[in-house]
């Protein structure tokens, strides 16, 4: 064929009714795609199709497991993602991430209270009268019993050390004890050390230098302060502190510090003590605060004039709000308490460099327990007819609402991903839970 012959191949050039085709128009029997653009549409077909036909994300909100216990049984949930469940005696390892049970192990009498600590189920039977509950150590892996002390074991927040103590009546964070403090070995409960404190004192764990671990204080009632080694019970420093109502909540540890709120010469004072050596780091009017709340990398001072947040540095005022009433540390979240509605009510996540509301919690309830970077809160709907579960967490403009509880739901604990609730059928119910993204 010669350069200058025309090819008698007919083009159509496809313009649509909208151009004026005409509608008795019939496309061509053959295909008029290119053929390097066939493959592509093939392609856009079954993306389209698999798409449509994928299967529905899962619900919000939805059952995992379900267990029948009494009203006053306990159950707790752990660090690393199990349930535990006591009925009657008899307790039982669930795994929170599939369900699935772990093991079983049968006890002589109901527990009051299920702990862990290092690798171990620390349990409390009930007792009636006077004396020290003993304490029943179980393998956190297996549910085999460990040993057993006659006496309360406890651990200091930071630290897996355990601490058998006796202990003296009061609430609060940190404990008053009266008797020996022994160390014990978590495998076999023997004692490696033992410090004696013959009168009463209030017990605390307290920052070492340098990120080198939890240190134990000890606030004896002649008003020494000692602090001790974790690993050896050495006596590493001590002072003599002012007069103080020392007790569940005073001092407090909060920004590296101790922070003692006390009687001074023309009123009540709060004073900053270094915990490695317990020299005075600074010295402030508490004004009308009647307590000193740890909040986050600030101090707090509440009182009936509100909360304040304290530099731990050199004690100035980085912040006020007079609406507040109360403050609570959530993981890396700090909660503040008290709006109009009452000090019960939360006002919101704050930040506690600035005291900024970083998410509004008005009419919402925050659920115990933590999922990691976000809350769980609920709130009554429809007059108290239903009650509605939503995620909360610092950067969202509000809470997430997930699903509706069933009526009769509560005593909620939450954990990543996973909430935990009691119903007064006597059902314990663990639902999964999907938080948008």
């Amino acid at each position: 064929m010669g350069a200058d012959t025309v090819s008698s191949t007919t083009i159509v050039i496809d313009l649509g009714l909208d151009r004026g085709e005409p509608e008795t128009y019939e496309s061509p029997s053959r295909s008029t795609l290119p053929v390097w653009l066939a493959p592509v549409v093939v392609g856009l077909l079954v993306l389209i199709s698999s798409v449509g036909s994928a299967a529905p994300p899962p619900p919000a909100l939805s059952p995992l497991l379900s267990l029948h216990v009494g009203p006053a049984d306990s159950f707790a949930l752990t660090d690393h993602q199990e349930l535990l469940a006591q009925t009657l005696g008899t307790v039982t390892a669930y795994d929170l991430t599939t369900g699935e049970q772990r093991w079983v192990a049968d006890q002589e009498r109901p527990t009051y209270r299920l702990r862990t600590a290092a690798g171990l189920v620390l349990m409390r039977p009930w007792t009636y009268g006077p004396g020290q509950p003993s304490t029943t150590a179980l393998s956190l892996a297996t549910g085999v019993p460990q040993w057993r002390h006659e006496g309360t074991v406890t651990s200091l927040p930071g630290s897996d050390t355990l601490l058998a103590v006796s202990t003296v009546r009061s609430g609060g964070t940190n404990r008053r004890i009266q008797g020996p403090v022994e160390a014990l070995d978590p495998r076999t409960g023997a004692a490696r050390w033992r410090i004696d404190v013959p009168t009463t004192a209030v017990l605390l764990g307290v920052p070492g230098p340098n990120d080198a671990g939890v240190r134990l204080m000890l606030l004896h009632d002649d008003r020494t302060a000692a602090v001790h080694d974790l690993a050896t019970g050495r006596l590493i420093t001590e002072t003599r502190l002012p007069p103080a109502n020392y007790g569940p909540e005073n001092p407090a540890v909060s920004g590296g510090l101790v922070l003692l709120r006390h009687l001074g010469r023309y009123g009540a004072e709060v004073t900053a003590y270094d915990p490695a050596t317990l020299r005075t780091v600074w010295n402030r009017p508490a004004g009308r605060a009647y307590e000193v709340r740890a909040c986050g990398r600030v101090a707090c001072l509440v009182g009936p004039d509100g909360v304040r947040g304290i530099d731990p540095a050199d004690g100035s005022v980085r912040w006020l709000n007079p609406r507040w009433r109360s403050i609570e540390t959530r993981g890396a979240m700090l909660l503040a308490y008290g709006t109009s509605a009452g000090a019960a009510n939360p006002a919101g996540i704050v930040d506690p460099a600035t005291g900024r509301v970083l998410l509004d919690l008005g009419g919402w309830r925050p659920v115990g327990g933590t999922g990691g970077d976000h809350l769980l809160v609920t709130r009554e709907v429809d007059a108290g007819a239903r009650t509605m579960v939503a995620v909360a967490g610092p950067g969202m403009t509000g809470p997430q609402p997930l699903a509706d509880l069933p009526p009769g739901t509560g005593d909620c604990q939450a954990a990543p991903n996973r909430l935990v609730c009691r119903s007064t059928s006597g059902d314990l119910t663990v639902w999964a839970y999907r938080k948008k993204d």
